[in-house]
């Protein structure tokens, strides 16, 4: 595909592409710092753009079963597929990543999307979910309830993070759509090229009804003010920009719903047992290497503390360092390049200084920065190396507990006993996900229980699933994506759950003979 030329990127409103006719913002490449394309979301029509989706989209979307929507995923994947080589392109340009973990945003955004066709297609012809069995209200049974599932007459908006322009939107989109919810994505601008032309693809392929699928470029100012009753907002981002949104009418006076995926110190948890030299400390210091290292440490659910009993601190370390110097870091194009760059050189200030933030408190026990060469990139590069954190005393730790840096950065976190590993895990206030290694499947039960209040996934290794395990940073769409407290408090995916988000839940009240005839065109609603 041609690079050559810088292009506006239009945004798709009201069933129809529109340029921004204001301030332009270039999307560069951040290993090159070439400008790449320019976005604009000025002058749009936002109130008509809302209204097209609410009014016109949603009810075409509304008219077609869930087994018919789930055959427009279907197509939507056969269409992203059909561009796959152009997306890996475009991911390598403006997010500096190497094929590898291109695969990661863009096939497992195509896996997540095929899993929801699947799903939905076990839905069939019904229009209406339900949830529960009737419930007899009189003592003769003839005046009854029954809880129903019909999607809500407004629209989703997305407000998605840098680092998966690609997944971010579909993880979404593929929950929103099989709803029968319209949706108007907002990207991060850095990196907002990806998306907006996988919408691109998808609209010029005339998959689904006009207005279905909005994507708007550049700034958000405005999109919160048309958010009505009705409408859902799902937002990926900073815990601060999270507490900034809440607080907007749409949710304090509207009473909007919306879903938060916020900061998360995610921990991995070698146990007692997993000593130098077993099957699960390998499978450990594998785990944490590559989670450091895939898509440079930009995911939200990679890796940031790896706790260890004390006994064991050194050998971790040591182990640890010896895969990170293994990592090349550089220009994704170079084929020896194991590690792409950051997102952007603002990003990698944000990283040096929260490394140097970390610095007070933990002993540094690998910095690939200090003598890094980088391959085919400048010193002006997004480029860092990865640099692995030391804090032999866990509980004696504020920082490490407090500070996630987004990027290629986790600290080694020294505890006593397995309580204190809970304890020194829980004090990241809520998590996406921690990880637990043992050679025991069975001894790792009560700290999976205990951990569980505090994360939206626990993922448990031990040998005979070394192979089969999904890794702890990879969200699989059958399972529940988010966390409580510090990680948002929002729930993503986990099967047909999505769809409850999309919802409204209603409990119809009336004769035996109504209650009845609620289940013709109606499926009860699986969670799974």
């Amino acid at each position: 595909m041609d690079m050559s030329t810088p292009a506006l990127l239009e945004n798709y409103v009201a069933g129809r592409w529109v340029a921004g006719d204001g301030e332009r913002t270039a999307l560069t490449d951040p290993v090159t710092g070439d400008t790449l394309a320019f976005v604009s979301s000025a002058g749009l029509d936002l109130d008509a753009a809302f209204a097209f989706a609410r009014d016109t989209a949603g009810p075409a979307l509304r008219a077609l079963s869930y087994g018919e929507r789930a055959q427009r995923l279907s197509q939507i994947v056969a269409t992203l597929q059909a561009n796959r080589d152009d997306y890996y392109a475009i991911a390598t340009a403006n997010s500096g990543t190497v094929a590898t973990d291109s695969a990661v945003d863009i096939d497992g955004a195509i896996y997540t999307l095929s899993t929801y066709a699947k799903l939905g297609a076990s839905l069939g012809d019904a229009h209406t979910l339900l949830d529960g069995a009737t419930v007899p209200l009189a003592k003769d049974a003839s005046f009854a309830v029954r809880h129903v599932f019909r999607p809500t007459p407004g629209v989703a908006l997305f407000i998605n993070a840098f680092n998966f322009p690609s997944w971010g939107l579909w993880e979404k989109a593929a929950g929103a759509l099989l709803a029968g919810v319209p949706v108007i994505v907002k990207p991060a601008t850095s990196t907002a090229w990806l998306t907006q032309r996988m919408v691109a693809d998808v609209v010029a392929a005339g998959i689904l009804p006009p207005g279905s699928l909005s994507v708007i470029c550049g700034s958000a100012a405005g999109l919160l003010d048309r958010i009505g009753p009705f409408d859902v907002v799902s937002f990926t981002g900073s815990a601060d920009t999270a507490a900034t949104l809440r607080a907007h009418p749409a949710f304090t006076e509207r009473s909007a719903r919306i879903n938060v995926e916020a900061d998360s110190l995610n921990s991995a948890i070698l146990l007692p047992d997993a000593a130098p030299g077993t099957a699960a400390f390998d499978q450990f210091v594998r785990e944490v290497a590559r989670e450091m290292t895939v898509k440079s440490g930009q995911k939200c659910t990679a890796i940031r503390r790896a706790m260890v009993p004390v006994e064991h601190f050194d050998a971790a370390a040591t182990a640890i360092a010896e895969r990170l110097a293994k990592t090349v870091v550089g220009n994704p194009r170079n084929e020896t390049v194991k590690m792409g760059s950051l997102v952007s050189a603002a990003q990698k200030r944000a990283v040096l200084d929260g490394i140097a933030h970390l610095q007070a408190e933990a002993e540094t026990l690998y910095d690939g920065n200090r003598d890094a060469v980088f391959v085919d990139a400048n010193v002006n590069s997004a480029c860092v190396a990865p640099v692995l954190l030391g804090l032999r005393d866990g509980a004696a730790g504020k920082r490490v507990h407090d500070t996630e840096v987004f990027g290629p950065v986790a600290t080694l976190v020294g505890y006593r006993d397995i309580d204190e590993a809970v304890m020194l895990a829980k004090r990241g206030q809520g998590s996406l996900v921690v990880s637990l290694y043992s050679n025991d499947a069975v001894a790792m039960r009560a700290p999976a229980l205990a951990l569980a209040d505090a994360h939206g996934r626990v993922h448990a290794v031990d040998p005979s699933v070394a192979k089969t395990q999904t890794g702890h940073g990879n969200v699989m769409p059958q399972s529940l994506h988010g966390g409580p407290g510090r990680a948002g408090g929002g729930e993503e995916l986990g099967g047909l759950r999505a769809l409850r988000f999309y919802q409204v839940r209603s409990a119809v009240q009336g004769p035996a003979a109504l209650v009845e005839a609620l289940t013709q065109d109606a499926v009860e609603l699986p969670t799974s």
